[in-house]
């Protein structure tokens, strides 16, 4: 009897803490939701001009529109693109017409076309989002001076290198558009999101736990008879 008692016990205690584990995670989940749902609306939202100072807390995902000039050859940041392949982000220096220098993130190049680009040259707007991208970790390869070739958006060294303010802004659109540039915004889909599958699992694992109690408690009972 103490044999079958201690195990209701432990089965209705780890029961519990299965089953609380899956609601917390339903929780996180509408927690996720609306923060997901604050990001895409702060992307949709209307234009405003680039503040004096953004801030990486306040000022992320900001929708911004600016004029200017494209200043020298682009940092390419190695990346791979659904249904396009291989390639490349542009990370270009920005001469605003305001006389600020800033980094803009034009978007994804085919391997291929990427050694066929040419300078952008003239005035062109362009209307985007501020980011300050978190891609590096210590499996991150630095940059390969040789090459020119970087692995991650390093704000820091970038604007180091290219001259301008550690700030970003990925672009939705340039016009006028080069044709071989394919524009790759901020998009709060890209954000993880994986609390439902969380919930999932620890629900799914809450039954089986109830099964092999009642499994368990089934089989001492008709022993104890």
């Amino acid at each position: 009897m103490r044999r079958l008692i201690g195990g209701v016990v432990i089965g209705v205690a780890g029961l519990a803490v299965l089953v609380s584990l899956g609601i917390w995670q339903v929780q996180r989940l509408s927690w996720k939701e609306a923060i997901l749902a604050d990001i895409t609306a702060q992307i949709a939202s209307p234009a405003i001009p680039l503040p004096p100072t953004p801030d990486a807390t306040t000022d992320r995902w900001r929708s911004v529109d600016l004029t200017g000039e494209f200043d020298g050859a682009p940092l390419p940041v190695l990346a791979s693109r659904k249904g396009e392949g291989a390639g490349y982000r542009l990370i270009s220096a920005f001469q605003t017409e305001t006389g600020r220098r800033i980094l803009i993130d034009r978007g994804f190049v085919r391997e291929a076309a990427f050694t066929r680009l040419t300078p952008t040259e003239g005035r062109v707007q362009v209307a985007g989002n501020l980011h300050w991208p978190d891609e590096k970790d210590s499996y991150t390869p630095p940059a390969d001076a040789g090459r020119g070739l970087w692995f991650a958006r390093d704000l820091g060294p970038m604007a180091q290198q290219l001259g301008t303010e550690p700030v970003l802004i990925v672009a939705r659109s340039v016009t006028p558009a080069d044709p071989s540039v394919v524009p790759w915004p901020v998009d709060a889909a890209t954000i993880p999101n994986d609390h439902l599958q969380y919930a999932v699992t620890w629900f799914g694992l809450a039954l089986v736990w109830a099964g092999m109690t009642l499994l368990f408690i089934r089989r001492n009972w008709h022993a104890k008879a």
